[in-house]
């Protein structure tokens, strides 16, 4: 691994260096949104901060045990205070403090205090804060009475949860341990990455669950238990899944589908037979739009055949032709001339021009076929095989197709240096996570015409499986390395170079795809948190201000 930032030795012992990114003096007010609120936290990157004032030592024979609720990987059970820089700063608990015996409300409202130990008589209380509000601490649990506390032996201490200090120190640790990681420095590595799962469980909603799937990555990274590929039928089929639910809770899938089959509609304009390569075809969720958009031409449909994609399957059943019944059936409902040819693909640089021609020959008296290759989340992949995008973009040129509609992540998750490229995913995915959590409310547009009293369990079972869905990506882009690491995101502008390169031009996305866009997020929840752009005859959708997938369409350069 190359060493990017300093000389730490592999053996060495967690030093300052490490620790000292894990405090600061800078207070940040009410963020608007976690994404904003992260990327204030890596700007100070630039200049470390100062150390945390020493914390006062607990006594030796009380063990203070911090337990948190519904995590996504279990805390660790005891922290030493003696040796740990993230020790929770204790105070005197009830039953060792002289204090009037009617406490008042507002004594013991602000800061609000939790207790590091627990007994079968207390009550406890849990209040969830918005980064974006003033409400500093997360969870409550209440003190005994003082009457009863006074007879409870031994004392236990209370200390003050900090969420938004707490939150700082959580960033700091997860960029503390990515660079140790970056210099190899082991032993630092796995001092930090024990402390997150303790700094994550001060944290709520989008953040806990960011800090959880980033630290699991690390882990995964630092102790090298590497995700393993989807190789049993469960797995794809849990894939599936996931995928599934995505493309229901938020709209970024519905985005790609709709602005890409409107590029290729508008390619097909006039012709009477058309060819769509998929080169993920998946569920075949994107095709029943284009299929009844073609249904309702002026004039009639055309021919339309399809050409769906897809990984081999575990069972080695053949569900590519499955999608291609289903979809069969939807074109028969709605008269349109339709065939489907499922192609087995391992990788898409295994394909070869020959394939994607009609089968048997042509007869000249009809009107040649004109073909959009379609790519929706796919080609990133490509660059984890050297020389395999220039294969396949070969292969799309000797086809001669009129369009190549591409969708993309907008991030650069393919750097060279895992220091760049841990920072830009924990933003990037950050906002992602956001995005899923202001839209929450509502959910998608099959919840908002349904009405029915199981919509916001399935709103909430969506939006769950959805940040598995991202948690995975999150963990291939940190934890994997080489072949393995698949989820190579780049910008669009990486992507202007890369097909520019192998002969392609931009085809402007016209007017009817950004109301398309803009249609489709009328109907989601947070909808004004989401945000279209036209970039260069390209559409991005994001949320707020930071763009998150890019839709580009694309033809065969010169005359």
């Amino acid at each position: 691994m190359a060493m990017g930032m300093g000389g730490v030795g592999a053996g060495a012992a967690p030093d300052d260096s490490f620790a000292t990114h894990l405090a600061t003096d800078t207070v940040h007010y009410n963020p608007t949104d976690l994404s904003s609120w992260v990327e204030s936290m890596l700007s100070e990157l630039n200049a470390p901060p100062p150390p945390l004032p020493p914390a006062p030592q607990l006594n030796a024979s009380t063990s203070s045990t911090v337990t948190g609720s519904g995590g996504y990987f279990d805390l660790p059970p005891s922290v030493d205070s003696s040796s740990s820089i993230y020790a929770l700063r204790p105070i005197p608990s009830p039953a060792g403090a002289t204090a009037p015996a009617d406490l008042s409300a507002d004594s013991v409202r602000d800061p609000k205090r939790m207790r590091t130990g627990g007994s079968s008589t207390s009550s406890s209380s849990s209040s969830s804060s918005s980064l974006g509000g003033g409400a500093r601490s997360s969870v409550v649990e209440a003190a005994p009475p003082v009457a009863a506390a006074a007879n409870a032996t031994p004392a236990l201490p209370v200390v003050v949860v900090d969420t938004q200090e707490a939150g700082i120190r959580l960033v700091h640790a997860l960029l503390a341990c990515a660079e140790a990681v970056q210099q190899e420095n082991l032993s630092a590595a796995e001092a930090l990455v024990k402390q997150i799962p303790l700094l994550a469980a001060s944290q709520g909603g989008a953040m806990r669950k960011v800090a959880a799937y980033f630290g699991e990555a690390l882990a995964r990274r630092v102790f090298r238990f590497r995700p393993q590929p989807d190789s049993s039928l469960l797995d794809a089929a849990f894939a599936d899944l996931l995928h599934a639910h995505f493309y229901e809770s938020c709209p970024y899938l519905k985005f790609a589908h709709f602005t890409a089959n409107q590029a290729i509609l508008e390619a097909f304009a006039g012709c009477r037979r058309v060819h769509v390569v998929d080169f993920g075809i998946k569920q075949g969720m994107q095709w029943p739009a284009l299929l009844q958009a073609l249904a309702l031409r002026p004039g009639g449909p055309p021919s339309f055949r399809l050409t769906g994609v897809g990984p081999p399957q575990p069972d080695e059943t053949d569900a590519l032709q499955q999608v291609g019944w289903k979809l069969a059936q939807f074109a028969h409902t709605i008269r349109v001339d339709f065939q489907y040819r499922g192609l087995v693909a391992a990788t898409l640089a295994d394909l070869e021009p020959f394939m994607l021609q009609p089968e048997g020959e042509e007869d000249p008296n009809e009107e040649p076929e004109v073909i959009a290759v379609n790519s929706v989340f796919e080609m990133h992949r490509l660059l984890a095989q050297p020389g395999a995008l220039e294969k396949v973009l070969g292969t799309v040129r000797a086809v001669r197709p009129r369009i190549v509609t591409v969708v993309e992540q907008e991030a650069n998750h393919n750097s060279g240096t895992f220091l760049d490229r841990f920072t830009e995913s924990l933003h990037y995915y950050s906002t992602m996570f956001d995005s899923l959590e202001g839209g929450s409310s509502g959910g998608g547009p099959s919840e908002v015409s349904s009405g029915a009293a199981a919509a916001p369990a399935a709103a909430g079972t969506d939006q769950v499986m959805s940040e598995v869905y991202l948690g995975r990506q999150i963990c291939n882009v940190v934890a994997c390395e080489g072949a393995e690491r698949t989820e190579r995101h780049e910008t669009l502008g990486q992507w202007r170079n890369r097909l520019g390169n192998a002969g392609f031009e931009t085809v402007h996305l016209g007017s009817n795809a950004y109301k398309q866009a803009s249609t489709l997020l009328a109907l989601f929840a947070g909808g004004d948190g989401y945000k279209v752009e036209e970039k260069e005859g390209c559409l991005t959708l994001g949320w707020h201000t930071r763009p998150l997938i890019a839709t580009s369409a694309w033809r065969l350069a010169g005359p």
